[in-house]
């Protein structure tokens, strides 16, 4: 405790509540063991106490602290009472063998724990073991759930809260993102893009198209926790990591989601707006991608997924026939193809795939490039404002995402638009 407040104390260079509850923060954090639960919780409630208690810097800061501390201590736990029985000891966790990827070993929870910067009360709620929060009131609730208009129904992103949204960025770099994907796996993989999932498809006599529903809430537990074993994890450690990835959308939620999704959002499944989902989601599917990859191999045909967009191609293509096997490989792994998103695309048509036009090289439309163009032009004569229609806060930065998405393509494009994002007077932005 004297430690903690010692070093909190010499950290607040001044008595204001975001330097108090920044150098708290950071003792509690620094302490091994941790004797405090939720460090971002106590150091709030210690700097709003203390200058309730004191406006004015204190003459002792360190025991200052240490007082506002106190109550916040976890309590010693008792020494167990003697034991005169002869009992045989267990064995201690050895690490995992044969962990691929160069992963790193994690034999026990404790050790879990640890290594994600957490208590094993904090991971026990966290990863709701339990399933306590199926029901819980929202405060409690891991996940912020918000819905989103889409053709034929409702996309539901599925936010982590702070502490839950790091945890999983330290288990995605840490390990899900050293699990390679499928080379067929375009979309979510460092270094990839829209464009190189489409230029397999470029100047082809026909493209088949088919659109994975639901992809994310497809995607269950057992799932999940098949890719942690798969990886050498033991089976307890996996089943923790998967449930910090998945999540069960609770009822209340629900109202106005039809039956089918419904019933996926009531399971565990990777949740839409989890940092870990997407690549997670391309290990889940490395079957999909195996199977379907091979059959266009053995056939002379090119395979790409971007997401949830599956997209095959060839010269010499029976288009019916590949449209067949892909649907039932898709039903066969657990998926469900969407009925309204399924195309065969001849040359003689519009080959579009992630909003790329490839029948002669990836492109964006014409029709969206103009589109663009006189966005800016209009921009340029009459406001940044007055093209604000949808009122995104940072329009500029929209604006250059745009330019950004239409000149990967084609740079000729992309500096004709950058000349008249130039001419824009952006100072008379709102």
């Amino acid at each position: 405790m004297r430690a903690v407040a010692t070093h909190a104390a010499d950290a607040i260079t001044d008595w204001t509540y975001p330097r108090i509850r920044g150098a708290v923060h950071a003792a509690l954090a620094a302490t091994t063991p941790r004797r405090f639960a939720l460090p971002h919780v106590v150091a709030d409630r210690v700097a709003t106490d203390a200058l309730a208690l004191s406006p004015d810097r204190p003459d002792n800061v360190a025991a200052f602290i240490g007082e506002a501390l106190q109550p916040w201590r976890r309590p010693d736990p008792p020494p167990p009472p003697p034991d005169t029985r002869l009992r045989l000891q267990p064995a201690e966790p050895q690490p995992p063998t044969g962990m691929r990827h160069g992963l790193p070993p994690i034999a026990g929870y404790e050790e879990l724990a640890f290594w994600l910067n957490l208590t094993v009360g904090e991971l026990d709620w966290l990863a709701d073991r339990g399933r306590w929060l199926e029901h819980a009131r929202y405060p409690l609730q891991h996940y912020r759930i918000t819905r989103r208009e889409k053709r034929g129904g409702h996309r539901i992103i599925e936010a982590p809260k702070p502490l839950l949204r790091e945890t999983q960025r330290r288990l995605l770099r840490r390990v899900v993102e050293h699990i390679p994907a499928h080379p067929a796996a375009r979309g979510f993989v460092r270094g990839s893009s829209t464009a190189a999932f489409a230029w397999p498809h470029a100047d082809r006599a026909a493209v088949v198209r088919v659109d994975l529903r639901h992809c994310f809430e497809s995607i269950g537990i057992s799932a999940v926790r098949a890719v942690f074993t798969s990886a050498g994890y033991p089976p307890h450690i996996a089943r923790v990591l998967a449930d910090l990835c998945t999540t069960t959308t609770p009822a209340d939620q629900l109202h106005g989601i039809d039956w089918e999704h419904r019933d996926l959002l009531r399971r565990s499944h990777l949740p839409q707006g989890a940092p870990t989902s997407p690549h997670l989601a391309n290990l889940v599917l490395r079957r999909l991608d195996r199977r379907i990859d091979g059959y266009a191999k053995r056939n002379d045909l090119q395979y790409t997924r971007y997401g949830d967009d599956i997209a095959v191609s060839g010269d010499s293509i029976d288009a019916h026939k590949t449209l067949r096997v892909v649907l039932a490989i898709v039903e066969d792994c657990g998926f469900t193809a969407h009925p309204g998103k399924v195309r065969i695309m001849y040359a003689h048509q519009q080959q579009r795939l992630a909003g790329l036009v490839v029948n002669d090289r990836p492109q964006v439309s014409r029709a969206d490039y103009d589109a663009l163009r006189a966005l800016l032009h209009n921009a340029v004569h009459h406001g940044p404002d007055s093209q604000n229609h949808h009122g995104h806060p940072d329009f500029r930065a929209h604006v250059h995402g745009l330019i950004s998405w239409v000149g990967a393509t084609n740079p000729t494009r992309r500096r004709r638009l950058l000349d008249l994002a130039a001419q824009i007077d952006w100072n008379t932005e709102q």
